[in-house]
């Protein structure tokens, strides 16, 4: 259903930069490029891109109380790879890997800019 997500960035370099090696963990790839806007895409048909944006207001970007993207990936070691990595490259932690129940196991993280994401795959328990 969801095709994909921007996050909003105030450093359009440093959010890149974050990204280009943090969505490399999982093979994604810039898929568009704009001044303003980078999309990454898995090498996986039919996954929703992620991508990085200056606010088209050029107003300040901000994160949003309660809003989370959640990304799927293949397994707990990716997750705890993908953490790892977020944390590695200045990423903030907001709960460290692990089954949270019902067979997800997750990790969570806020990025540079402040955008809180979330890591998960779903595990036969």
């Amino acid at each position: 259903m969801i095709g994909y997500v921007t996050l909003g960035t105030n450093d359009f370099q440093r959010a890149t930069g974050f990204y280009d090696q943090l969505l490399g963990v999982i093979e994604a790839k810039r898929a568009f490029s704009t001044d303003r806007m980078v999309l990454w895409a898995s090498p996986k048909p039919g996954r929703p891109r992620l991508g990085v944006i200056k606010p088209y207001d050029d107003k300040a970007a901000s994160s949003g109380n309660g809003t989370m993207v959640a990304l799927s990936v293949d397994g707990p070691a990716v997750v705890d790879q993908f953490h790892a990595k977020a944390l590695e490259l200045g990423g903030a932690d907001e709960g460290k890997p692990g089954s949270r129940g019902g067979g997800f196991y997750g990790a969570y993280f806020r990025d540079l800019d402040g955008n809180k994401l979330c890591v998960f795959c779903m595990v036969k328990e």
